[in-house]
């Protein structure tokens, strides 16, 4: 029977594609390996047609997660643990399972693992700045019995990292009286107990962390499992939308309005598919982005339906509303000779490997951060949810990357003054940027040595397949 690894998603984009894209990387440096993914039934659309040699299985609809909305990521592969048995059992009768792959959200997945004997890898697909965090969230937990939430302006020291405020700790780690906080903490847990780590990194990139993660810094009373940083791993159909829409049939136009502009003279700004700002906050945003006096593409999404709020939101509001009414009067006329304005979605890593792309204002998701560094675009950070705060401190505080902005602890407002200032320092490459714009350029030289032949992240890669070899 043919060594198969299963790799098990949550049912979230970024996680999906990372999940692919590691399936191809096995197959393609590591081939006596076949390679099946389990799709969970709360699954967005996957890019299987992308991947052909990889053994596809979905799992069918769990009544629980019918029933309910709003579930999370958690709840969905809960409700799929029965069919994600039958489904591993399955693969187990018909091939020689050596191993399965699941991430933080489908930590579910690691007690029927278990039951079925299966040896179980973590997969980070948030690079090692999340893993560090995860790793030593049990014991934050143990060090005290109140919530993040009421630490006020009181600091989190993480190995590796520069110390983080406690309310810049990842939204669903804020409350102890949450649910999802026990299975962040479960997950955190079983992490610890696994049978390693697989990274969507490289040592070059994030050497202190990975550093202290290895030296047991992270889990000082207990065994840290073997890490194996095998990236960083970004989407490699670099010409499919999150939709699988028209976009693949045709060059996209704000691809054709980058042929025309002068070299890395571009700021890009885009802020992954969650990332929503209030009707107050884009109209500051085109302030700045005026006032700054330099080039620039902006991808906006319409704002959820409080306008009045100041805050970002995570909501799925009409994305067909023109977003003219959203910024100030007159603004796209005035700008239209130096910026350009995207509905909803541009094709991102296309965009960051455009040769007239200078810079990029990010909300510091890990895999816009890996997209960006492999380009060689250096950053501005305006963090929004997740994770993010604490990739912003690494971004900054640790790998000089990126530019930080000044915002309101509450809602995360950013006024015009300052857009303005730091997209200008960023693209004039003065001070900051300057410095920001040289560490970039060596980090994706750093990145590319990782990945070439060789390197250290086909080290790793070896390294964690002689683990499955051996069984």
């Amino acid at each position: 029977m043919r060594e198969t690894i299963v790799l098990y998603p949550s049912p979230l984009r970024g996680h999906i594609v990372a999940m692919f894209e590691l399936g191809r990387l096995i197959l393609n440096h590591q081939p006596r390996f076949s390679v099946v993914i389990i799709l969970s039934s709360g699954s967005t659309a996957a890019p299987v047609a992308d991947y052909p040699s990889v053994t596809v299985i979905h799992l069918p609809s769990a009544a629980a997660a019918a029933a309910e909305r709003d579930q999370t990521p958690f709840d969905l592969a809960r409700c799929d643990t029965p069919n994600l048995r039958l489904a591993l059992a399955g693969v187990a009768a018909a091939a020689d399972l050596r191993a399965l792959i699941i991430d933080g959200f489908s930590d579910a997945a690691f007690p029927v693992a278990a039951a079925l004997g299966i040896p179980t890898y973590y997969f980070s697909t948030s690079g090692a700045v999340a893993l560090a965090l995860f790793l030593h969230f049990p014991t934050l937990h143990g060090r005290t019995t109140k919530s993040f939430k009421d630490l006020g302006d009181k600091t989190v020291n993480i190995p590796g990292l520069p110390p983080i405020k406690a309310l810049d700790m990842p939204s669903g780690m804020l409350d102890r009286g949450w649910a999802i906080y026990g299975y962040f903490l479960d997950a955190c847990r079983n992490m610890i107990s696994s049978s390693g780590i697989i990274v969507n990194t490289c040592e070059s990139l994030e050497t202190r962390i990975i550093s202290s993660i290895k030296e047991g810094l992270c889990v000082p009373d207990g065994l840290t499992p073997p890490i194996f940083a095998v990236g960083p791993l970004v989407e490699s159909k670099v010409d499919s939308d999150e939709n699988g829409g028209e976009e693949r049939e045709r060059k996209h136009e704000c691809l054709s309005w980058l042929d025309s502009q002068p070299s890395r003279s571009v700021v890009f700004l885009c802020f992954g598919s969650q990332g929503r700002f209030s009707a107050v906050q884009l109209k500051e945003m085109a302030s700045g982005l005026e006032r700054s006096g330099v080039r620039f593409l902006w991808v906006v999404r319409p704002p959820p339906q409080d306008f009045s709020a100041k805050s970002t939101s995570g909501s799925n509001d009409d994305d067909d509303a023109s977003l003219e009414k959203f910024l100030l009067e007159g603004f796209l006329e005035r700008t239209r000779e130096r910026g350009m304005v995207v509905k909803s979605w541009a094709p991102q890593i296309q965009v960051l490997n455009h040769s007239s792309v200078g810079g990029f204002v990010t909300h510091c998701g890990w895999n816009s951060i890996i997209e960006a560094v492999r380009a060689g675009v250096p950053m501005v950070a305006w963090p929004l949810y997740a994770e993010q705060k604490v990739n912003r401190a690494f971004l900054v505080g640790e790998a000089a990357l990126a530019l930080p902005l000044s915002m309101s602890d509450k809602d995360r407002f950013v006024n015009a003054d300052e857009l303005a200032k730091q997209v200008t320092e960023l693209m004039m490459g003065s001070g900051e940027g300057k410095v920001v714009r040289e560490q970039v350029l060596a980090a994706r030289d750093g990145v590319l040595e990782a990945l070439s032949d060789g390197g250290s992240s086909q080290v790793s890669l070896a390294a964690v397949a002689a683990l499955w070899k051996r069984g």
